[in-house]
């Protein structure tokens, strides 16, 4: 079986700009986390990445990442994402945009880590 994991990643992209966050963790194993590159998990599990999102989306409801560059090295996705926050919904300063590496981990079918490099 052949896995498309670069259509899969790009999938995730599009849930995560469509805020859309049921999508997003459907394309991650039960234990998956985000987290920064070589340090703490930001989000633990699926469970976890739900409601990580959902309130980094609520608090910023025109959140957008856009891939600039993307590959695919072995069973790893890596995208450089330009993110763009929006003003936020609590009256929190405005966060500058921001470019990302994103590290996408695979296993199977499904992502077991992400993890962000900035």
């Amino acid at each position: 079986m052949s896995v498309d994991r670069m259509a899969i990643a790009r999938a995730m992209i599009a849930a995560y700009n469509a805020q859309d966050v049921d999508t997003y963790v459907a394309y991650m194993t039960d234990d998956a986390c985000e987290a920064n590159y070589r340090g703490d998990v930001v989000r633990e599990g699926k469970e976890g990445t739900r409601s990580g999102l959902a309130a980094a989306f609520a608090k910023w409801p025109h959140n957008k990442a856009e891939i600039r560059e993307a590959q695919e090295i072995g069973s790893y996705v890596l995208f450089r994402e330009h993110v763009t926050r929006g003003p936020a919904s609590d009256g929190s300063p405005l966060v500058d945009p921001f470019d990302v590496v994103a590290v996408y981990s695979f296993e199977g079918d499904k992502v077991s880590r992400v993890e962000f490099i900035r």
